[in-house]
C-alpha cells in the first residue's frame, strides 16, 4: 500500500511540474543596446488573451538581492502573441540632454514604453529582471541571478560572471530558444545566457514583436507567432505603397535610417490592406512598423 501511494505521489508530482508548461507569460526577448535602446519582450504561450495588468517587471540592479525599481504592465496580450516594453526615454521621460533618446524604431515596435528612471529598462547587462504574477504572487521568469553582480555582463564560461567567455547581457539582443516552454522561477545558481538564449548583435531588433516557441499551437484563428506583411512595390517611388497582412493593421511608422518616425499612420477601420499615397519621402533606405493586434512587424523598405 505504501508502495503505491508512493507512486501515485510521484505521479502527481510529474503532472504538476508538466501542467506548468506553456500555462503563463515568460521572457521572450532581452534587448540591452547601446545607450538607451533597451526593451523587453515577454511571450503568451497559453490559449486564452492575459490581462497584463496583474503583471510587473522587477530590476535587480547591480547585484541587490531585492528589488531595485519596477513598473506594472498594462494592457492585454493575445494568445501566442508577444508584448513589449521599451525605454521611454526621449518621449516619456528624461530629456535628451541629459539622456540619449531610445531609438524611435524600437518604441514603435513596443506596447508599452517604461515611466522615468530609474526603471527597469535602465538595466545595463549586469541587472538582474524579474517577470512577477502581482495575484497570487508568483516570480514567472528570472533574467540573470538576483543577488550577483557580473563583471560588466553575464557570460557564456564558468563561472558566467564575465570574468571570462563572451559577454552576452552587454551590447546585443538575446531571443529565447524555442524550446523553452516556461520562465525560471527560482533563482538559479549560475546564470548561463546561452542555455535558453541565442545572442544577436547589438541594436538588433528584428525579431522583436514575434516570437517562435514549441508550445502546442493556439489554434489557427489564434496562432499568431509569425505574422505575413506584404509591402508592394519595394523598392517604391513613393508615391504610392500597399501594406497587406494577414492581420488587422492598426498602425504603420516609417522610420528613416537614424531612427526618426518620418511618417505615422494610425487606421480608423478594421482592414488587412492600408495603401498609403504621396509620402513626400526623400530617395533612401527606410523601415516601416506595422502594427497587428497581434504584435508587430519590420520591413526594410527603399524609395528610388
Amino acid at each position: 500500500m505504501k508502495k503505491i501511494l508512493l507512486s501515485l505521489s510521484l505521479v502527481t508530482v510529474a503532472l504538476a511540474g508538466k501542467a506548468q508548461t506553456c500555462s503563463d507569460l515568460f521572457i521572450s526577448e532581452y534587448a540591452e543596446g547601446s545607450a538607451n535602446n533597451k526593451a523587453m519582450e515577454f511571450y503568451n504561450p497559453t490559449g486564452t488573451a492575459i490581462n497584463m495588468n496583474n503583471y510587473r517587471l522587477v530590476r535587480y540592479s547591480n547585484g541587490s538581492a531585492i528589488g531595485t525599481d519596477s513598473t506594472d504592465l498594462i494592457g492585454t496580450i493575445n494568445p501566442g502573441a508577444t508584448f513589449v516594453i521599451a525605454n521611454g526615454t526621449g518621449v516619456t521621460s528624461g530629456t535628451t540632454s541629459t539622456s540619449p533618446a531610445c531609438s524611435p524604431t524600437l518604441q514603435a515596435l513596443a506596447q508599452q514604453l517604461d515611466h522615468p528612471y530609474p526603471n527597469p529598462t535602465a538595466m545595463n547587462g549586469d541587472d538582474a529582471l524579474v517577470l512577477v504574477k502581482i495575484s497570487p504572487y508568483k516570480r514567472l521568469d528570472i533574467f540573470g541571478k538576483i543577488g550577483e553582480q557580473p563583471t560588466t555582463a553575464w557570460s557564456d564560461v564558468a563561472p558566467y560572471d564575465g570574468t571570462v567567455g563572451k559577454w552576452w547581457t552587454k551590447d546585443h539582443s538575446m531571443q529565447r530558444k524555442a524550446s523553452v516552454q516556461m520562465g525560471v522561477t527560482t533563482n538559479p545558481s549560475f546564470f548561463n545566457p546561452k542555455l535558453e538564449y541565442d545572442s544577436l548583435s547589438n541594436n538588433n531588433w528584428s525579431n522583436i514583436g514575434f516570437h517562435t516557441c514549441s508550445c502546442p499551437a493556439v489554434g489557427i484563428k489564434e496562432n499568431v507567432k509569425a505574422i505575413y506583411l506584404k509591402v508592394f512595390p519595394n523598392p517604391a517611388n513613393g508615391n504610392e505603397i500597399a501594406f497587406i497582412s494577414d492581420k488587422i493593421i492598426k498602425e504603420i511608422n516609417i522610420v528613416n535610417a537614424i531612427g526618426q518616425v518620418v511618417l505615422a499612420h494610425t487606421s480608423t477601420i478594421s482592414e488587412n490592406t492600408i495603401v498609403l499615397r504621396n509620402l513626400s519621402l526623400s530617395k533612401g533606405i527606410y523601415y516601416a512598423v506595422i502594427k497587428t493586434d497581434n504584435g508587430s512587424k519590420t520591413e526594410k523598405l527603399i524609395i528610388q
